[in-house]
């Protein structure tokens, strides 16, 4: 596995990192003052944001340290299991196939830990998922940035009202993707229990899976678009 580069958290140092990803109120206030208030918005999306990078970051160490303890105890396990036996049986060191077994049972008990929980995907996970939200707010960053630069040269289409509503959707879709990064990052924890047709996870908290869409409830291709079904033609009364 390549070396992952250092990344340190965003936050202050010093600052305590929150156990979990509890969201903080939402900031009420008077809209009167519609650029500060817009302003007070912004800080409130990039705390969180960061608080979220923050918090995959610091989980992100003690499973990456745990997971490399493992790889590390699974190989030194192949190598003394393989070299064990052949020094035993070239007459180098005598009985000391035994241990070189041992080894081999070691090692791939150190793997087994390392699947069951999780800990080398878990800190990728966590890897993957800050380095998502930081480039999708570097990206608000520089939106909100051109949305300023707009406001100080003056609006050139549209009102004031709907210069804030379209700042207000700029902060409002970033939310969304950080949510939905939190959210997919959370079903790949989930799925990583799967233990036959459906997972661990999901029958213990009484959710079932989606199951997957077919092409049509009826088995029938669906009508284009601007026609009408024909009904099916009954059969005429027979006459008596």
């Amino acid at each position: 596995m390549s070396h992952q580069p250092e990344m340190q958290p965003p936050g202050q140092p010093g600052e305590a990192v929150d156990r979990d990803l509890t969201g903080k109120p939402f900031p009420l206030g008077d809209w009167g003052e519609p650029a500060e208030r817009l302003d007070e918005l912004y800080r409130w999306v990039e705390s969180n944001a960061l608080r979220t990078a923050e918090w995959y970051l610091s989980d992100r160490v003690w499973k990456r340290r745990c997971a490399r303890a493992l790889r590390i105890g699974t190989a030194l396990g192949v190598i003394a299991g393989a070299a064990l036996p052949l020094l035993d049986l070239t007459g180098v060191a005598h009985g000391t196939a035994g241990w070189g077994y041992l080894s081999l049972l070691l090692g791939a008990a150190c793997l087994a830990c390392d699947r069951y929980f999780g800990l080398t995907s878990g800190w990728i996970r966590d890897v993957a998922t800050a380095q998502a939200v930081q480039r999708r707010l570097q990206a608000l960053q520089f939106d909100w940035a051109s949305e300023s630069v707009r406001e100080v040269l003056g609006p050139t289409e549209g009102t004031a009202s709907e210069a804030a509503e379209r700042c207000l959707g700029v902060l409002r879709r970033f939310s969304e993707d950080v949510t939905e990064l939190v959210r997919a990052e959370t079903a790949d924890w989930m799925v990583e229990f799967r233990s036959g047709p459906a997972p661990l996870a999901l029958q213990s908290v009484g959710v079932v899976p989606a199951r997957p869409e077919t092409a049509h409830p009826s088995g029938r291709f669906p009508l284009p678009p601007g026609t009408r079904p024909n009904m099916p033609r009954q059969r005429p009364p027979e006459a008596r």
